[in-house]
């Protein structure tokens, strides 16, 4: 019995051929869904990159409880328990996360593991005064080659493992890579599948900001996702022709995965985290070749989800899943989930049935109480602060903390807050690209039901069904429902920005806030459409964040900037001599 997990990081289902028609060229794609089950309602649930991983260690959601984190010690880890049962499990990674704070303790768990340094800003090679793109720039020097890509010396690396233990029994690999994640950076090769008309800036690396640039440069940014996932595609088929090489199908377990997906101009927004959790993040692909079921070429359309990896994994070698899974075993498809919950710590919590997606946010605009719970108190790259500690309680046991008391602390939500988004419902089955949120009082009550239910499977803490204006117990009714209520909100909120070209009074929007609102007819136009940036929101905004910033952020809706801008372009202004913006006229 053996088993290989190829694992991705923001690999979009909607771009990949056996998901539909596509312009990104990935054949093995294709070939692997002819040798495995394509899972067409398939669910990541905590949100984004660790607390995903901790997902597929434990088999149960986090994401209520804290945000992103390294494991803890009542956590289960799938690794750890096929390794305790003497199955040897080996790590691949280039993803450079699991050697930072928040990621520290998975590696840890396996047998063996092995690294391949200079994804993202990996402080890898040291140049003095780089740091975040610039250090990416110097980490793109040492891969000159699509061989030294730290993707290549990865996938190369699983295949020594393999060629290594070919003949040996109960062993785990997990080749995990980190790309498509952006950047996108691949070589020449892969860019030249994707020919197309463009002279903009160098743009392979979106940020986690609303869209405001050009339509070419939004086509550009995905031709490069595509040329990356291309590369993607070369891994999977040198992973796939080993196994045909050597005839492993009988006996070897394949699941192709991801963590979840990446915005590429959907819904008005790049990338992840800020905005709701859409169907193109989460909504995922996922492939299975199980021996015990020998389902190939086939679809699977019961809703499943990153949870049920880690009992299906831990079955398939003859061991059973541990008392706090949530999920269930893959295998088999007389057990059906009732629904999959979704959402990052902070921000909308979210139910879907398969035919409705439901997003709770907050009852009020201070998205509180919001709390956190933790053994392991430390964020992506950093220790929490003294300050952050200073006033934490000891909170009781949860049901999965086996019997340990854990450190209750007040989270700081910062610019996660999915209050100002509203309550969404959705109806997959008339709108499946989620353009049209729909109120259904009947539908929204049936969906917050499920979302109760799931909430307390997970021992959801009190103050998440506080934040979400939800009764921990008692009856659910009309009095509870959101979408109706916060419709108007949703629903200006969700209008993209217009592109800075098409943008009036943009020279005055792009200087620094604190600047702008020295200009008397200026903070007038932002003291009547944006009145929050006069009075409270500037507290925890740095002081050179413009107004573009800040719509890009969605601190203010596009009407208010569009509204702004009218009335900044219409102020006496007058060009100053070698300068590209214009001052107020005496």
């Amino acid at each position: 019995m053996r088993a290989i997990m190829l694992m991705f990081d923001s690999l979009n289902r909607h771009l990949l051929p056996p998901y539909g028609d596509s312009f990104v060229h990935a054949p093995n794609f294709e070939r692997l869904a002819g040798r495995s089950a394509t899972f067409d309602t398939f669910y990541g649930g905590s949100m984004p990159c660790m607390p995903a991983r901790r997902e597929l260690h434990t088999g149960r959601h986090n994401f209520l409880h804290r945000g992103w984190g390294p494991l803890e010690p009542f956590d289960d880890s799938l690794p750890e328990l096929l390794k305790n049962a003497g199955v040897h499990t080996h790590l691949v990674s280039d993803h450079h996360h699991y050697w930072e704070d928040g990621g520290a303790t998975y590696h840890g768990r396996y047998n063996t593991w092995e690294f391949f340094r200079g994804q993202e800003d990996d402080p890898w090679k040291g140049v003095v005064g780089t740091g975040g793109h610039r250090q990416n720039a110097v980490n793109r020097r040492y891969m000159p080659t699509e061989a030294e890509h730290s993707q290549t010396l990865a996938v190369d690396a699983g295949l020594h493992f393999l060629e290594t233990n070919l003949h040996a029994d109960r062993w785990f690999l997990q080749v995990e890579l980190f790309d498509p994640h952006e950047p996108f950076f691949s070589h020449q090769a892969y860019k030249d599948m994707y020919p197309h008309a463009y002279d903009g800036p160098e743009f392979d690396w979106p940020p986690y900001q609303k869209v405001v640039e050009s339509q070419e440069q939004v086509e550009h940014a995905r031709y490069e996702y595509a040329a990356l996932v291309s590369m993607c595609d070369r891994s999977l088929g040198r992973v796939l022709d080993f196994m045909d090489e050597h005839d492993m199908w009988d006996d070897t377990l394949l699941v192709v995965n991801t963590d979840h997906g990446f915005l590429l101009g959907e819904h008005g927004w790049w990338a992840k985290t800020l905005q709701p959790w859409f169907n193109e993040l989460v909504h995922l692909p996922f492939f299975l070749w199980d021996p015990r079921s020998g389902e190939r070429g086939t679809r699977r359309a019961d809703l499943s989800r990153t949870i049920d990896i880690a009992p299906t994994v831990l079955r398939y070698f003859g061991l059973e899943p541990t008392p706090d899974m949530q999920g269930r075993d893959l295998a088999d498809d007389r057990v059906v989930a009732p629904g999959a919950l979704f959402g990052i710590h902070g921000g909308h919590v979210n139910v879907t049935d398969g035919r409705h997606v439901y997003m709770r946010a907050a009852r009020d605009a201070t998205n509180s109480p919001l709390e956190q719970y933790t053994l392991m108190p430390t964020h992506m790259k950093s220790r929490f602060t003294v300050d952050e500690m200073k006033d934490w309680t000891t909170a009781p046991p949860f049901t999965f903390t086996k019997g340990l008391s854990t450190m209750g602390m007040a989270a700081q939500g910062a610019w996660i807050n999915p209050w100002k988004y509203g309550t969404l419902l959705y109806d997959l089955a008339a709108d499946p690209a989620q353009e049209h949120p729909v109120v259904d009082d009947e539908a929204e009550l049936r969906m917050l039901r499920l979302l109760r239910d799931l909430m307390r499977e997970s021992d959801a803490p009190a103050s998440q069904y506080e934040r979400l204006g939800i009764p921990q117990d008692g009856d659910l009714g009309p009095d509870h429902l959101l979408v109706r209520e916060q419709r108007e909100r949703a629903t200006y909120m969700a209008e993209p920005l217009p592109t800075l070209a098409d943008l009036e009074g943009r020279d005055l929007l792009a200087r620094p806030l604190a600047e702008l609102l020295g200009i008397a007819g200026a903070r007038d136009s932002i003291a009547r459409h944006a009145p929050g940036l006069v009075q409270t929101e500037l507290v925890s905004a740095p002081s050179a964040l413009t107004l573009i910033d800040l719509a890009r952020y969605a601190a203010v809706p596009a009407v208010a900037l569009c509204a702004i801008g009218r009335d900044l372009a219409a102020l006496p202004t007058a060009p100053e001599e070698g300068s590209e913006g214009g001052r107020l006229r005496e």
